[in-house]
């Protein structure tokens, strides 16, 4: 996915892309490079579009806002736009002089940067200088610029040395122009990471070694899936540095600018390495482009600073309490729903705590996306609606567990018997559910299962045998969905064709749990074993055979929901911790809880504009396993010593490290999950 979600923003993109194709950007690069002309001359071509004016006032070309002008921005480097579009473009918006801003819009100036004497775009007629604290305007001819070569070739760098007498003295808001100059140059390294993607995966699909399509090799597929999450990550923190320039309040735009900042130039640069990776030799060539993406973000990186730059002042502004909160502009979109949504929410807040449960799944809010009577139809809008109005009364759903995956089963693919049994008693919390679907050799890999279901028409059922592990909840649970085999695979059907989905009653006869106890000492986990449980065919689900598909399925009507602003246990606990010595550190986990959130707040307002699923969800779920994991690990390295006692915090602090070691693993690893995300998020080819 690009910065834009809109249709909108995709047809400027493409627009463009389509321009920078027809210019030449690439060849006009290479072409520079290879007799040494200059890159003059683009300002011009820039104001065929408007790209460097897109964000600025009416009169001087622009229509639009920050977020546009990241989305050009993010295009113009995907096609490896040359010269000073970004630094004349922050000059627009920083300098309100009536002069520049039309000059900038008729192509007629362009305009360099120029922080700690290194000038970035040191060809543009006029430069933008900061030293000591205050801003001027020059020009180049003037002041004292030395050109000199840079590992980009897309950009002119230079060096100064002196201001010229009588340079103009340009009053900015400082704070807030640093942020507009993280939020644009983070998106030009969205637009990098993106191409170097695309790239790699197009590569990867087509090049054959070994008689296979490299793309086929799990180490490829893993590293392409890598760079897919680092360049999700790079996209929603630049989308929301630029959203949040306009939109946001001060302390909350500089936390969003300095995610940023963390995230997007490292992370570049890191999709670009990779790319060349997995084109191997050919991207280590001079005449492949790849190179000349890798060098940009180089550069990128080294004039705005990476991480390491800003993760400590990242960890500081966290520090003061300071978190991102989203909210959606539903255009008046949600005044059909709101009055009574507020009424309903406020009508459970006043009961009393024990009767709200049954309240919420009387009303239909406890899963308002389910289809009435069980729940409210509810779209998009509405489901968001109904959960502001909850939370504003102050009113916490109950948490289904595993019945939230059992219930939309049932409701999809149940027969009307079914849901009347078992869908109002899950809402209330009558029925607890557990499921049956990992075996010892069979976890991710459930085609593999081997639980057997033998048909017995006299008893009116099924006769299920075989064990089951890793089972959550098996002791406490009343019902369980199951995943048995009705039909050999040996004999000539396909693995997962001989599957059936049952409704297992957890205390029928045959059936044993045993707890296994985990790495942090408690017993969630069970091993559960069925030995001759019959299950009546009223409680098998769907079609006998057809129970992969259902184990796959989800509802068609999904739930959203918008991220909350808090970042985590752990995450909050280590920013509390931070020191001098490990701010850095706390800084790149808060950035990375940050962007888990932004990546769920994107996926719903994909769903909002009625658009299917991005590759946002599944990179969600690896990136937050990776902030859990990562972030519990970094509470107990910065306790020290204080880890090995007893008080309450070092307590919490080892058992939330050892409990997060199951998130890359349950739901299916990791590595099945990058798989997973290799096949049918990028489209490589299966072994």
């Amino acid at each position: 996915m690009s910065i834009g979600i809109s249709v909108e923003h995709a047809e400027l993109a493409a627009s463009v892309r389509k321009w920078a194709e027809a210019a030449g950007a690439v060849e006009a690069v290479r072409r520079a490079d290879a007799d040494g002309a200059d890159l003059r001359g683009w300002s011009e071509r820039y104001a065929e579009l408007g790209l460097a004016t897109i964000a600025v006032p009416a009169p001087y070309g622009g229509e639009g806002n920050v977020l546009d002008q990241a989305v050009a921005l993010e295009a113009a480097a995907y096609a490896l736009v040359p010269g000073p579009l970004l630094t004349s473009a922050v000059a627009g918006l920083v300098i309100t002089d009536d002069g520049l801003r039309g000059a900038l819009s008729r192509g007629a100036v362009s305009v360099g940067l120029a922080v700690d004497g290194v000038v970035l775009d040191a060809e543009a007629e006029q430069l933008l200088v900061g030293r000591a604290g205050h801003w001027h305007l020059v020009d180049t001819a003037d002041a004292a610029v030395r050109l000199t070569g840079s590992v980009d070739l897309t950009r002119s760098f230079g060096t100064l040395t002196e201001l010229p007498e009588g340079a103009l003295r340009v009053e900015l808001d400082d704070e807030r122009s640093q942020d507009l100059v993280q939020a644009l140059a983070a998106a030009e390294a969205a637009g990098l990471a993106r191409w170097c993607l695309d790239t790699a995966v197009a590569y990867a699909g087509v090049r054959e070694q070994f008689g296979r399509k490299i793309g086929a090799f799990q180490a490829v597929k893993h590293l392409c899936a890598e760079m897919l999450e680092t360049s999700e990550a790079v996209t929603a923190a630049a989308w929301d540095a630029a959203l949040a320039i306009d939109g946001a309040e001060p302390d909350e735009r500089r936390l969003a600018a300095l995610v940023a900042a963390v995230t997007c130039f490292d992370g570049a640069v890191a999709v670009a390495k990779s790319c060349i990776q997995v084109l191997g030799g050919i991207g280590f060539t001079y005449e492949h482009d790849a190179h000349l993406y890798l060098r940009r973000a180089l550069a990128l990186r080294s004039f705005f600073g990476g991480s390491h730059t800003w993760a400590a002042d990242l960890a500081r502004h966290a520090a003061t309490g300071v978190r991102r909160t989203s909210a959606v502009d539903f255009e008046g979109r949600d005044e059909p729903y709101r009055d009574e949504a507020r009424a309903s929410a406020e009508r459970v807040a006043g009961l009393p705590e024990p009767e709200r449960r049954e309240a919420l799944a009387a009303s239909g809010l406890l899963a308002p996306h389910w289809p009435a009577p069980y729940g409210l139809g509810a779209d998009p809008v509405q489901q968001l609606v109904i959960d502001e109005e909850l939370q504003r009364a102050g009113v916490q759903r109950p948490d289904l567990k595993i019945g939230a995956w059992a219930a939309p089963t049932i409701l999809r693919h149940g027969d009307d018997a079914q849901r009347e049994r078992f869908l109002g008693p899950t809402l209330r919390g009558e029925i607890r559910w557990c499921q049956l679907f990992s075996e010892p050799g069979a976890g991710s890999d459930l085609a593999s299962l081997r639980t057997r279901a033998v048909r017995d028409d006299a008893a009116g059922g099924w006769r299920l045998t075989g064990q089951k592990v890793w089972t959550s909840l098996a002791h406490e649970a009343d019902w369980a969905i199951c995943l048995a085999r009705t039909a050999d695979p040996e004999t000539g059907g396909k693995p997962h064709a001989g599957i059936s989905y049952f409704l297992v009653d957890m205390r029928a006869a045959g059936i044993e749990i045993r707890p296994l106890r985990e790495l942090t000492g408690e017993a969630m986990f069970n091993e559960v074993f069925l030995d001759d449980v019959l299950v009546p065919d009223t409680d098998v689900v769907g079609d006998v055979d057809g129970g992969w598909r259902l184990a796959v399925a989800t509802l068609a009507n999904e739930r959203v929901a918008m991220a909350g602003s808090r970042l985590g246990d752990s995450v909050e606990r280590a920013v509390e911790l931070a020191g001098a010595d490990g701010e850095a550190a706390v800084g790149r986990a808060v950035a990375l809880a940050t962007v888990v959130g932004l990546l769920g707040v994107r996926s719903t307002l994909r769903s909002l504009a009625g658009q299917g699923p991005g590759a946002e969800s599944s990179v969600a779920k690896l990136l937050g396993v990776r902030s859990r994991q990562d972030s519990a690990e970094l509470v107990v390295e910065l306790l020290g010593r204080r880890a090995l006692t007893d008080d309450a915090l070092a307590t919490a602090a080892n058992h939330e490290l050892l409990l997060t070691r199951c998130l890359s693993i349950a739901g299916g690893t990791t590595q099945v999950l990058r798989n997973v995300v290799g096949e049918r998020v990028l489209g490589l080819p299966r072994d």
